[in-house]
């Protein structure tokens, strides 16, 4: 019997708060290839990793860390990134009447909804794993088991996040213990193809004893 390919789909935001609510900062450098391939059963073969994420804005220094991560996981192949976009909104106070800009991330979900869709008709996966915490994804998740209902979608939540909604329609789901998040790093530093050293930022893996 061949191996059921495995498509990853990565919540950037969702799985990095839920990391940095659970108190594993240091576990930031993270390799989400190896990740996701300790997540699947040994029938499952992993093909690829879709990454979602938005572009940190008016923070250079959040950015900076930013790019250098997503510049490491492209090094190694086998992962694509789409990016969202931030809107900005006035925010007032209803107290003070003090306005300020808001910025919200938008268009992940979308993104993610249909890069499903596209690979599901495309026959890409024979199994879906969708790394988030996010309800709005049930849509997409439906219209699969709709259309395909060969084709199976695990959620893996990252830790700190829940959606019992998602729970529902996934044929499987689970936590990402701290265990496998600690214990899937990236190397550091990583040269990339063009010969480019980059280093983990400071505080994203454990100090040195």
């Amino acid at each position: 019997m061949s191996a059921e390919r495995a498509i990853a789909y990565i919540d950037g935001y969702n799985l990095y708060h839920g990391i940095c609510d659970a108190r594993l900062q240091s576990s930031r450098w993270l390799d989400l290839r190896e990740l996701s391939r300790s997540l699947l059963k040994p029938q499952q073969r992993l093909v690829l990793v879709r990454y979602f994420t938005t572009m940190v804005r008016n923070n250079p220094p959040k950015a900076e860390r930013q790019s250098t991560f997503i510049e490491a996981l492209r090094a190694g192949g086998g992962i694509e990134v789409d990016f969202g976009h931030f809107l900005s909104k006035a925010v007032k106070c209803p107290g003070c009447g003090h306005e300020w800009a808001k910025h919200e991330e938008k268009k992940t979900d979308v993104n993610i909804a249909v890069r499903i869709l596209d690979d599901a008709f495309d026959d890409r996966f024979d199994v879906a794993m969708v790394v988030s915490g996010d309800s709005d994804l049930v849509p997409a998740i439906e219209s699969v088991h709709a259309r395909f209902p060969d084709k199976r979608i695990i959620v893996a939540f990252p830790p700190r996040r829940q959606s019992a909604e998602l729970k529902r329609v996934a044929n499987e789901s689970f936590t990402i213990g701290k265990g496998k998040i600690r214990s899937n790093r990236l190397p550091d530093p990583i040269i990339t193809p063009d010969g480019i050293t980059l280093q983990a930022p400071r505080g994203w893996l454990p100090a040195s004893p």
